[in-house]
């Protein structure tokens, strides 16, 4: 009884600024503009449209995807957080700006950290790792050996991104040097992937998914500690003897870090409802994603891990935003 009181009292104990964005937030029949810092029909883009409608309906409001692409997700970011902190401007993020915290260090027009706040994480979709149809590799132990023999190439959809990072991390857990040729964009490095002009990539799911599907590519391996539905067949990397390559392009929501607090959680909170409806968990599987949704505070731990991780790997790897 004493628990239920004090928790009903707590709005009372709330700074007036923070009451008043509580109960004025969001505003009825009002826009909020989505930032995605990539171009549309991305995985990004499909999060954040599905996540978008389903927010407006539910809030009454207007939300606006934006697609704001261009030098590798940081003036989408840059823009957000230069944006009021009124919780009308979302930005949409992914592992890349994880990895930008370090390979932009010292040149972007924002601090990643301090100028931009966490919602919410929504999923994530396993690397899979993928060589043509006609590839003398059969499996992933095949690719090592081909790999330990300095005998392999790799595409990724450019510096810093994923696909780049995932190679990064076999290759320093492997010891390894297969040579790294980036693409702009995933699509392309599909494209002479399934042309015979590349060994292997280590690419983002729902853009080798089809792919593999069609018989076009074969997948040796999922970096991830458990199969995905979607190719069941595929051993995980955990599986084939390496625990440590397990890597998810997770997409998450953030910020001005100006927003107040109860803002956030309003937010946040709302975010976690929607993608934890059985249709959109549901559309987001199909799609390659795993929904993986947490709130504030577990989200903002969550991606500090991953900025000190992949910072390890790129100085590792001297990976470079060039």
């Amino acid at each position: 009884m004493q628990r239920r009181y004090l928790l009903k009292a707590l709005p009372l104990l709330l700074p007036s600024s923070m009451a008043w964005a509580q109960a004025d937030y969001p505003k009825a029949g009002g826009t909020i503009r989505y930032v995605v810092p990539f171009p549309p029909g991305g995985l990004t883009d499909v999060m954040a449209r599905l996540v978008g409608q389903q927010l407006g309906t539910r809030w009454g409001v207007n939300v606006v995807i934006d697609n704001k692409p261009g030098n590798g997700g940081q003036i989408g970011a840059a823009e957000v957080a230069k944006a009021p902190g009124d919780g009308q401007t979302l930005l949409a993020i992914t592992l890349t700006h994880a990895a930008n915290v370090t390979l932009f260090k010292g040149k972007a027009s924002f601090d990643f950290q301090k100028d931009l706040r966490p919602v919410a994480l929504l999923a994530g979709s396993p690397i899979l790792v993928v060589v043509p149809a006609a590839s003398p590799i059969k499996d992933f132990a095949g690719l090592i050996a081909v790999a330990r023999a300095g005998k392999l190439n790799a595409g990724s959809s450019g510096n810093g991104t994923p696909p780049h990072l995932t190679l990064a991390l076999f290759n320093d857990l492997m010891k390894t040097e297969v040579q790294h040729v980036p693409y702009k964009g995933g699509a392309p490095s599909m494209t002479d992937l399934i042309g015979g002009q590349l060994d292997v990539v280590f690419s983002n799911m729902p853009e080798s998914i089809a792919h593999v599907k069609s018989g076009k590519l074969r997948a040796l391996a999922i970096a991830s500690s458990a199969r995905h539905p979607l190719v069941p067949e595929v051993p995980t990397t955990a599986e084939a003897g390496l625990p440590q390559l397990a890597v998810e392009n997770w997409t998450a929501i953030m910020v001005p870090s100006a927003t107040p607090e109860a803002s956030v959680a309003k937010l946040g909170a709302e975010v976690l409802k929607i993608m934890a409806a059985p249709e959109i968990e549901e559309r987001a599987r199909t799609q390659g994603f795993r929904v993986d949704a947490r709130g504030p505070q577990a989200f903002g731990t969550y991606l500090n891990s991953e900025v000190e991780r992949w910072a390890k790997v790129i100085a590792a790897a001297k990976i470079s935003a060039d």
